[in-house]
């Protein structure tokens, strides 16, 4: 996966503060983040007079987390692999890996009939509800850059075998029928 460019600041920034422009107008918060300047979020008064013209992403919340709607993002980067859900009727992923919920002994059914398939998050060992590698775009960014890196070490280690294949000479071989360990006479009778 190819990671935009303005990715990487969307997942630093700080959502959902007050606009310090707006500070008196309702709905102020900083929601949006604009894909050209991938500096500060801003608020949807900034949005009409700053970046007018400019590709936005709008960022919501669900459970005091950030989410966006897959419908907006899928058309910027690829988010295959990455668990989507159903909120208020749009189809959303979160921004960034949330913390892990306590386990607990409630709730869980310990019928012997029913069979329990669980899937997790490739980066931050997250439960999920369905057969995906990611729990949100932040864990798959990580995901993909710890698989890159493996990925050039290999290649890395595998040019340098090559390299060193034609410089030694070829193993000398012994006689196939050579002995285990050291012989041994027996020992003299007296």
């Amino acid at each position: 996966m190819e990671e935009p460019k303005w990715l990487e600041g969307l997942l630093r920034t700080k959502l959902f503060n007050i606009c310090p422009r707006h500070r008196e107008t309702p709905r102020n918060e900083c929601n949006m983040f604009c894909l050209s300047c991938q500096n500060a979020p801003f608020c949807i008064y900034c949005r009409s007079s700053l970046h007018i013209d400019h590709p936005i992403l709008q960022i919501r919340r669900s459970s005091y987390h950030d989410v966006v709607r897959v419908s907006e993002i899928e058309k910027l980067m690829d988010i295959r692999g990455v668990q989507t859900y159903v909120i208020n009727s749009a189809r959303v992923l979160f921004i960034n890996e949330r913390p892990q919920p306590k386990t607990s002994s409630h709730g869980a059914s310990s019928s012997s009939t029913t069979k329990i398939i669980s899937y997790f998050c490739e980066t931050c060992c997250r439960t999920l509800l369905d057969p995906f590698r990611f729990c949100s775009l932040g864990c798959k960014v990580e995901g993909m850059r710890k698989n890159k890196e493996e990925e050039e070490e290999r290649l890395r280690k595998e040019r340098q075998q090559e390299t060193h294949k034609g410089t030694h000479p070829p193993p000398h071989t012994f006689n196939s029928r050579r002995r285990k360990g050291i012989p041994h006479r027996a020992p003299f009778a007296s």
